[in-house]
């Protein structure tokens, strides 16, 4: 609404009160990459044989060596099969030894691993190898219908009930599912509390926003890009963490005990005003005037009062007026694709042949400068433009790894990281421009609906790696499409560099050809 920004300017636009609002909301981001990015850690492989201690009691001084080769077949390339074993007989050591084993069989007596002591994972703790081997995929993208589910519905409650009422909620369910996964008795109690921890802690990122509303427009970009960044933090500090903590189960209680320490935020008095709920507008506005050293005529909130709306607005009016449907099935696109580029990245960690604890490092490292970059360029040259290059710069990325030969992994991994880069700034990117691209009475229920294209593309991502068993670029060459198709067609979006933010729908609004006819929907 007019009035809401010139009372802003008294409060202090970036002030005292909204830096801090930023540091206490960047914190809490970290945690998002622990729960996104410990499922690596927590799922890693190792390599596995048939258990054959069967043989150990006709000679207990077997070496480990001679007791597979005895007991376990080799493929057409001479190493041992994972799966198989030879059938156990009722014979002393000296007739196997003399005369061999033929007949195989599945493992009938569990696996054996090859890890550090102290170490565990998943895989090694629940047998997801063989034919349970896909648990773990399926674990990733069931977590991320939960972030779907979670997107969709926080949305909608953060626009009836409040940023602050959200944020803290769902930290509170964060902490509780995360350390009751820990506890986890079998793989499928454990999917089902990540697919807890996906609908309540990687949602409150759209709540996050509150800091941009607290803010001028100017700043809205800084804003989000910082909170983005400690997202990035977190990723680099989980492969520290992981590496240290080899123990799955301990790993998750070392990653969310700290969430015990819960934030008090303060409401977005700018929503406060849309609901028309006036009198806790005004306490929020003077207590962020009172930090920042200001003061708030009274007549300027007597305005902003007098602009404000009783009709509550709801999901469907996105759909139902023609500029936030268009804005909204392109910003799903791209919220798709961009979450598509990178999740595809940053869950395949393990297959560019470097250490995965120094490529975790890397990855989490390279998002720093992209944030960067982001917040440099979106605004020197705009939203929309940024939107399509970061996309088409990360698919370009895929497919050009798809060239290099495995064999040089360095080179590989290098690419990779241009890719995960420019995921990154799309990322983004596109947090900053959907914020902007609706008003502040539906914004969270929008973001909610592109946050839900986003956790579809969580699902597939990792399913989309089980396409590997026909060939290994497969997986790459899906990731480099979509985005690219995706940066085409945000170039059909309005710019909103420096658009003050538009508080209620325009009944009357449409979308327009001319980027100038088109910016007219924000005033």
């Amino acid at each position: 609404m007019s009035g809401f920004r010139d009372v802003l300017k008294e409060v202090g636009e970036f002030g005292l009160f909204q830096k801090t609002l930023l540091v206490a909301l960047c914190i809490p981001s970290i945690f998002p990459a622990f729960d996104v990015s410990s499922q690596v850690f927590a799922g890693l492989r190792f390599s596995h044989y048939c258990n054959t201690d069967w043989i150990l009691e006709r000679g207990p001084n077997l070496t480990k060596e001679r007791q597979r080769n005895l007991t376990i077949p080799v493929d057409k390339d001479g190493r041992f099969e994972k799966c198989s074993m030879f059938t156990p007989v009722d014979l002393d050591l000296e007739a196997i030894e003399a005369y061999g084993l033929n007949r195989t069989t599945e493992c009938i007596n569990g696996w054996d691993y090859e890890v550090q002591q102290g170490a565990s994972s998943l895989v090694t703790e629940f047998d997801l190898v063989c034919g349970k081997s896909g648990l773990i995929e399926a674990s990733q993208s069931i977590y991320m219908a939960g972030i779907l589910i979670g997107c969709l519905l926080v949305g909608a409650i953060s626009d009836r009930f409040g940023r602050r009422f959200v944020i803290l909620l769902s930290l509170l369910l964060l902490l509780l599912f995360a350390v009751i996964t820990a506890f986890s008795p079998n793989i499928y109690v454990y999917i089902i509390f990540k697919f807890l921890c996906g609908s309540s802690g990687v949602t409150f990122l759209l709540i996050w926003f509150s800091a941009v509303e607290w803010t001028d427009v100017s700043k809205s970009a800084l804003c989000t890009t910082s909170i983005i960044s400690f997202f990035s933090i977190g990723q680099m500090l989980l492969s520290g963490i992981a590496y240290l903590t080899r123990n799955w189960r301990i790993l998750q209680l070392v990653l969310f005990s700290p969430l015990v320490i819960i934030l008090l935020l303060p409401e977005s008095s700018r929503w406060l005003m849309t609901q028309n709920r006036k009198e806790e507008a005004e306490k929020a506005l003077h207590r962020a005037a009172k930090v920042n050293k200001r003061r708030v005529p009274a007549h300027l909130l007597e305005k902003v009062n007098l602009e404000t709306t009783p009709d509550r607005k709801n999901m469907m009016d996105i759909f139902r007026i023609s500029y936030l449907r268009k804005r909204t099935l392109i910003m799903s696109f791209n919220w798709f694709a961009a979450s598509f580029l990178f999740y595809g990245l940053s869950l395949n960690i393990g297959s560019f042949g470097l250490n995965i604890y120094l490529t975790q490092f890397i990855f989490g490292t390279v998002e720093i400068p992209a944030n960067v970059a982001c917040l440099t360029m979106i605004q020197r040259f705009g939203r929309r433009i940024c939107q399509a290059g970061f996309l088409f710069l990360g698919g370009v990325s895929c497919l050009v790894a798809t060239a290099v030969p495995r064999a040089l992994p360095v080179v590989v991994t290098v690419i990779a990281m241009m890719g995960k880069f420019s995921a990154a700034a799309a990322f983004s990117t596109v947090y900053v421009y959907t914020a902007e691209l609706y008003p502040t009475d539906i914004r969270h229920s929008g973001m909610g609906v592109n946050s839900m294209c986003a956790g579809v593309a969580g699902i597939l991502s990792p399913l989309v790696r089980l396409l590997q068993a026909y060939h290994y670029s497969i997986p790459m060459v899906v990731y480099g499409i979509i985005p690219m198709a995706a940066g085409c067609f945000s170039l059909l979006l309005p710019e909103t560099l420096n658009v003050e933010l538009q508080d209620y729908i325009e009944l009357n609004n449409s979308s327009q050809d001319s980027d100038e006819e088109k910016l007219q929907n924000y005033h």
